[in-house]
């Protein structure tokens, strides 16, 4: 007998809340590979997959910004997948002219090395102004000065051909900081994800074309104890690398009242499976995938939030998972038509 058709799964960590894997530039790439393996077919955003200057290719993974996944969950808009996409760079007027140059060299890197297609380069005609908050919860978030410079940006280099965006906002920073310290040293939330997501949502929202932010920064010292899921962002000058080839393949996004030949695009009804952390699940995407009916796979990643399963009183209709492994084992079960129940035991009596 052949393998199951490939089983379209949405893997979600909500970004800047700390999650113990994902919470971290790239660390929970292992496991989103788990469940490409297990499901044949992952999407999931780039909060899971940018590593800085680490990452990987995988004809499995669909990257997906987070408001596009939102409103594909919703079934407002399909993806479509390419070959490749046409990355306009957007570098942030407030950024050094040093600073920017490094992210120039490693767009030019891209271009020689991977053979992406990068350009136009354009910068903001102000500086966005990008200001850093943190929520009662303890969650990240932020809020930019001049948002009208982002979006004029943006509509200049979709003008001139690019499919697809990545934007280079200067973010400000305090080396000695306490936050950044323990954060380094394996605990607390990423300061700067939150407003990253602020920046990325805007550009998808008023573009509809994929997008995905990449933040500008000095060097930090040398850490000798340095956490080794906090080690990705500290190789290089930038963390646009993995931006650009996350881009490079990022299936374009659809609204679905245009439809799409049968087998060249991927529906929200097509979807088999939900991964969230335990403690995550109030995000929009899930939320629509629950009225959609599609299992949910809820798996102990801890955060800062506590929006259980028991908390939004659906905790029968949630497949608990101990690990991303047990996870992947139950996406496996779900592709090949087995009940999960079925694999516990006792197995409960049906009279």
């Amino acid at each position: 007998m052949s393998a199951a058709a490939p089983m379209p799964t949405l893997m979600l960590v909500p970004t800047g809340i700390g999650c113990a894997i994902g919470g971290y530039a790239g660390d929970a790439l292992p496991s989103a590979r788990l469940l490409a393996a297990a499901s044949g077919c992952l999407i999931t955003h780039p909060n899971v997959l940018n590593g800085a200057s680490l990452y990987w290719s995988d004809p499995r993974i669909h990257y997906v910004e987070g408001y596009g996944l939102d409103r594909f969950a919703a079934g407002e808009w399909l993806l479509r997948p390419v070959r490749r996409q046409r990355i306009g760079l957007l570098l942030d007027a407030g950024i050094e002219p040093e600073l920017a140059q490094r992210q120039i060299q490693v767009a030019e890197a891209c271009r020689a090395t991977l053979g992406l297609e990068i350009g136009p380069v354009l910068s903001t005609d102000v500086p966005l102004g990008v200001h850093l908050e943190q929520g009662a919860s303890g969650a990240s978030w932020g809020s930019l000065e001049r948002p009208d410079a982002l979006l004029r940006a943006g509509e200049r280099l979709r003008n001139a051909g690019a499919t697809a965006i990545a934007v280079v906002a200067r973010f400000p920073e305090d080396p000695q900081s306490a936050e950044l310290a323990a954060y380094r040293q394996g605990s607390g939330v990423d300061a700067l994800a939150g407003a990253e997501a602020v920046i990325s949502h805007l550009l998808v929202r008023h573009l509809q074309i994929p997008c995905a932010h990449a933040p500008a920064l000095g060097p930090l010292p040398l850490d000798p104890h340095l956490d080794p899921r906090a080690a990705a962002e500290e190789l290089g000058y930038t963390f646009l690398a993995c931006v650009l080839v996350g881009l490079s393949r990022a299936p374009d996004l659809v609204p679905a009242g245009q439809g799409m030949v049968e087998g060249n695009g991927l529906r929200a009804d097509q979807l088999g499976a939900v991964v969230v952390p335990e403690g995550a699940l109030g995000g929009e995407a899930l939320l629509a995938a629950v009225a959609r009916n599609v299992p949910v796979i809820a798996v102990a990643n801890p955060s800062v939030l506590a929006v259980t399963p028991q908390a939004l009183g659906m905790a029968e209709a949630v497949l608990p998972a101990a690990s991303y492994c047990e996870a992947a084992g139950l996406v496996l079960a779900l592709r090949e038509g087995l009940a999960p129940a079925s694999l516990q035991r006792p197995l409960p009596r049906l009279s």
